[in-house]
């Protein structure tokens, strides 16, 4: 088809390589007479997923990826995806046709029909709507998490949780840099993030089963989710990594507590073994934990990656210590402050110096 592009259609990937031709092919069909491009944004799929795209769009130019490497997340993968477009209208959807590209036209024409309208949002939540084949713990997870959303939206949305839609591109590009990015649901992050409130309208779509492969929702995703709010509430006072960071840091006191414990109290060994034993397992568990949820998209793999990660996270947490004590020593022998003022300070510079350093060293090869 030739002539302006009127659509460009933004799939995130992960995994799909069985299901990239079938989609191509069904938005193909779709948009038949309309001038369109399919950009799949693939976070390094081990099964080739974007090796499969290239093959596609050597012989179809309207098809391309953006391969990232060494990052990872949906709602990342999206803006990155849209901001490498010149279309007028972009559309946002899955790649594994849960998602009915027979919908793109009519969404399409929306926005054409209505020059007001800035958005339209395929809900499973409006009459004609459906979610499908889905059982009865994830339906009742989906309307958990959509009533969750709605409490930080400014807009009267029947699915904020729904990951297809289309925007205008320019809309989307005076929202752009002030998306967290973080997360799996791009479209919650438009709403709380536009200064202005988004004109949109919904449309009835079915939620199909998916085409080939296996879902990528788990509980880390779930987190993730929670995270993205946490950001949209309150990340403009405390951000939203630092957070994380702390909160694990927190729970990593507990884990070391209750090791020493049972080490000096239950097994017997001497306080400084004890002390050792737990300190150690504590920075490998706040390491580990760190690196699956704050750092997810800088995520270290691969056994010499991690053991370094690991060596240079206990570094990094060892001179904390003692910026911890230092600290807290000063305030309480010389400016004579209250013993809690001074071990809660000597805490907080001791969480800052290792946020700041780790983010640096340890998971700093992705910045």
């Amino acid at each position: 088809m030739t002539g302006p592009l009127e659509l460009a259609i933004v799939l995130p990937t992960f995994n799909e390589v069985d299901n990239v031709a079938a989609v191509v092919e069904r938005i193909d069909k779709a948009l038949a007479g309309r001038a369109w491009e399919a950009i799949f944004v693939d976070d390094g799929s081990p099964d080739g997923t974007a090796a499969r795209v290239r093959e596609i769009g050597r012989h179809d130019r309207r098809v391309r990826v953006i391969e990232r490497v060494g990052r990872r997340g949906l709602s990342s993968a999206c803006i990155e995806g849209m901001m490498a477009t010149s279309a007028p209208c972009i559309a946002v959807m899955d790649a594994d046709l849960q998602h009915d590209p027979a919908l793109l036209a009519t969404m399409l024409d929306r926005l054409a029909e209505k020059p007001d309208l800035e958005l339209v949002v395929a809900s499973r939540f409006v009459p004609g709507g459906g979610t499908g084949d889905w059982d009865r713990d994830r339906a009742a997870k989906s309307e958990l998490a959509t009533r969750i959303a709605r409490l930080v939206l400014r807009a009267e949305l029947a699915d904020p949780m729904s990951g297809f839609f289309m925007i205008r591109g320019d809309r989307f590009r005076q929202i752009a840099p002030r998306l967290s990015g973080i997360g799996f649901k791009i479209l919650l992050d438009l709403f709380t993030t536009a200064r202005r409130p988004l004109r949109f309208e919904e449309i009835p779509y079915h939620f199909h089963a998916r085409f080939a492969g296996e879902s990528k929702l788990d509980h880390v995703v779930a987190l993730e989710f929670l995270i993205a709010l946490y950001d949209r509430t309150f990340g403009r006072i405390v951000p939203t990594r630092f957070a994380m960071f702390g909160t694990i840091g927190a729970i990593g006191i507990g884990v070391h507590m209750t090791l020493l414990t049972v080490a000096y109290r239950g097994l017997g060994l001497g306080f400084v073994a004890a002390q050792t034993i737990a300190t150690m397992a504590a920075m490998t568990f706040n390491f580990f934990l760190n690196n699956a949820l704050t750092y997810r998209d800088r995520r270290l793999h691969g056994a010499r990656a991690l053991l370094w990660g690991w060596g240079s996270f206990c570094l990094v947490c060892s001179v904390g210590a003692l910026a911890n004590v230092g600290v807290a020593a000063f305030l309480f022998e010389f400016r004579h402050a209250l013993w809690t003022v001074s071990a809660l300070a000597g805490v907080l510079v001791g969480a800052v110096w290792n946020f700041a350093l780790s983010s640096r060293f340890t998971w700093g090869r992705y910045r």
